[in-house]
């Protein structure tokens, strides 16, 4: 695997929860999202962001309402349920214990590896 296909990866693990946060706040439509996520430096395109929608919404922990624009056809504007709302809570428990978690293990490996540079012979 290289490293490109392991950032994807990651960021696929954390698509959900940022999108789930970014409906939190209220009405959205999807376009919003994506220039959000984009400009989060969370890459994704439509064709990942729309099956994802549905796959929350048949889910329960979403659903949406079609609002008349003046400048076009209707936009679909997505909100939270109930259910979504208990997800989303139970989903940042969890992501602030793992990256909690990954923070300790990142931060004992830096200081092992300060350790074991100061306890390098001298080469003199």
């Amino acid at each position: 695997m290289n490293i490109e296909n392991a950032q994807v990866q990651m960021r696929k693990g954390i698509l959900e929860f940022c999108i789930l946060h970014i409906i939190s706040r209220g009405e959205v439509y999807a376009s919003d999202m994506l220039d959000e996520l984009t400009s989060a430096r969370i890459m994704v395109v439509e064709g990942t962001l729309y099956p994802l929608l549905t796959r929350l919404k048949n889910s329960g922990w979403l659903d949406y309402k079609w609002v008349e624009s003046s400048s076009g056809p209707p936009r679909k504007y997505y909100v939270l349920t109930d259910e979504g709302k208990i997800f989303l809570d139970a989903m940042q428990a969890t992501w602030f214990e793992l990256a909690e978690s990954v923070q300790t293990v990142i931060h004992r490996t830096e200081e092992l590896s300060k350790t074991a540079s100061t306890n390098l012979p001298d080469p003199n």
